[in-house]
């Protein structure tokens, strides 16, 4: 019979999968994101844009919350 893991041991593996995951989303959306504005994102970035920046922090905090509540939900 298998030892059954240490909670610590299974909680670092849930938030290391949710970070990689939470990075894959981050990383999707800025490429949907970037593919629907008339202006290239990262460019904009380069020269120093700060509106730009604030729309794509925006947006990085809120598919990181999303996917912050849905790791966080499924560990109960």
């Amino acid at each position: 019979m298998p030892r059954p893991m240490s909670p610590i041991i299974v909680n670092l593996i849930y938030a290391l999968l949710g970070g990689a995951i939470t990075l894959v989303f981050m990383w999707i959306g800025y490429f949907i994101f970037n593919l629907f504005t008339p202006i290239n994102v990262a460019q904009e970035l380069a020269n120093g844009n700060q509106a730009v920046g604030s729309m794509v922090m925006g947006m990085f905090i809120g598919i990181g919350v999303a996917m912050g509540l849905v790791i966080g939900l499924s560990l109960n």
